[in-house]
């Protein structure tokens, strides 16, 4: 498979609650990518009010420092500020669960860790699972 073959890194999970957005970190992060990201976010955006977010990050493995401090990244996380009320951070690597509980408090955005094996419990926080999961 080549490079222009390879599925996204950030990919959208269908949920079973209309206010839910699910996603799916695997690989790793470029600039592009996070355009991409946030291109879905503003998507899952309109119509709604306030939306929930889940993140699925087992597969991730790290991104561009440089994207931090692009300015697409300062908007896409305003953004944010003003539309998730909830977010569910699955897995990932190690720090990242003190890391979303040092963040929490700054935020409007109730957080929270969940680890690999208590994804159900991820889902049932935000009142929903994945569409395929019947």
């Amino acid at each position: 498979m080549s490079s222009m073959d390879a599925p996204p890194p950030f990919r959208r999970i269908d949920t079973d609650n209309a206010e839910v957005f699910a996603f799916e970190i695997v690989g790793h992060f470029t600039q592009a990518d996070i355009e991409n990201a946030y291109g879905l976010l503003d998507a899952a955006y309109e119509g709604h009010d306030k939306i929930d977010v889940l993140l699925r990050a087992s597969g991730y493995d790290g991104f561009d420092w440089s994207a931090l401090f692009d300015p697409l990244t300062f908007r896409g996380k305003w953004k944010a500020l003003h539309h998730i009320r909830r977010y569910a951070l699955v897995g990932g690597p190690v720090w990242m669960g003190p890391v979303v509980g040092l963040f929490a408090p700054l935020t409007s955005i109730e957080t929270k860790h969940f680890t690999d094996a208590d994804e159900i419990k991820a889902w049932e926080w935000l009142g929903a699972k994945p569409a395929d999961a019947g």
